[in-house]
């Protein structure tokens, strides 16, 4: 792994231990429930086809969310999802999750599972030493199930935004950077906040107030004003927590668009499974709406 994915991936780390505190946010826009609808319908009907009292392995798991679906659609199965992530949320009911596990190297049985899933997760791995690992672990006849990005999908458009607003309020106007600056050496609190107000107020008019190019800059005016009571130490914590969760947002959008490059050249990861004997079954477009597409399913099996 690359310094710059093993950036990637501890800014993924801090997601999905902020969610088990529950202080994380998904990479989805607000509203679109519409996506995962269609999520939950395909991974339903993809469990109908797993074999009675099957086992079942989700990699990338982070809240288990796919193993949710398909145990509420097959009781019967064994679930259990792995992420390179030491720390996860709480499972969901009838769910067993582990940490610090990579999809690269599985700690299971060879022929030990009937079906191996992946929802936004296999292709942000390195997809062939994965694939040699998933044909290893996965029964005869077992059945592989990858949702993946696509790069001109609404998904990735939307972190697309967001990774240039958050750059544009943290790197073109340099707020956490001039607020610390503005305040260093003893300098009175309020004298920043101006210019905190003024960027705020330029980021609403160019991209929304539901934008992190207004939240950051309001956060931070608001965090000044708070400071003369709060104290000096208050606004130094808060500037280096706003810094640090939207340097994260960064690292995985970043993670994010390197993954959708990887899962568009799908002749690539099909040709990695098929030295194993394992073949595609079945790609479907998954749209959220008609005319919308946001993932593709691929389905194979092993021979």
């Amino acid at each position: 792994m690359g310094r710059a994915q093993a950036g990637e991936q501890a800014a993924w780390n801090m997601f999905w231990e902020q969610d088990a505190r529950g202080g994380a946010s998904g990479c989805l826009p607000d509203g679109w429930r519409s996506i995962e609808d269609a999520q939950r319908k395909i991974w339903q009907e993809f469990a109908r086809g797993i074999p009675q009292g099957g086992a079942v392995l989700d990699l990338a798991t982070g809240d288990g969310r796919v193993l949710a679906w398909i145990g509420a659609e097959r009781s019967d199965l064994v679930l259990k999802g792995v992420d390179l992530a030491p720390t996860l949320p709480p499972p969901p009911s009838h769910v067993t999750l582990q940490g610090g596990v990579a999809m690269e190297d599985l700690p299971f049985p060879d022929h030990s599972q009937d079906a191996v899933t992946s929802q936004f997760g296999f292709e942000y791995g390195d997809t062939d030493r994965a694939a040699a690992e998933i044909a290893r672990v996965l029964k005869p006849a077992g059945r592989i199930g990858l949702m993946m990005h696509r790069g001109d999908g609404p998904i990735v458009a939307h972190n697309r935004t967001r990774r240039e607003q958050l750059e544009w309020a943290l790197e073109d106007k340099a707020i956490v950077s001039r607020t610390r600056e503005a305040i260093a050496g003893g300098s009175n609190l309020a004298s920043a906040e101006p210019y905190a107000s003024a960027i705020a107020a330029e980021g609403q008019e160019r991209f929304g107030q539901s934008s992190p190019a207004w939240e950051i800059p309001e956060a931070i005016r608001r965090t000044l004003m708070m400071g003369a009571r709060a104290g000096r130490q208050f606004v130094t914590d808060t500037l280096d927590a706003i810094e640090a969760q939207a340097g994260n947002e960064i690292g995985r959008i970043k993670a994010l668009i390197r993954a959708s490059a990887v899962a568009d050249d799908r002749d690539r990861i099909i040709d990695g499974f098929s030295p194993f004997g394992i073949v595609p079954a079945e790609t479907r477009t998954i749209e959220s709406e008609p005319g919308k597409p946001f993932a593709d399913f691929l389905v194979l099996t092993k021979s």
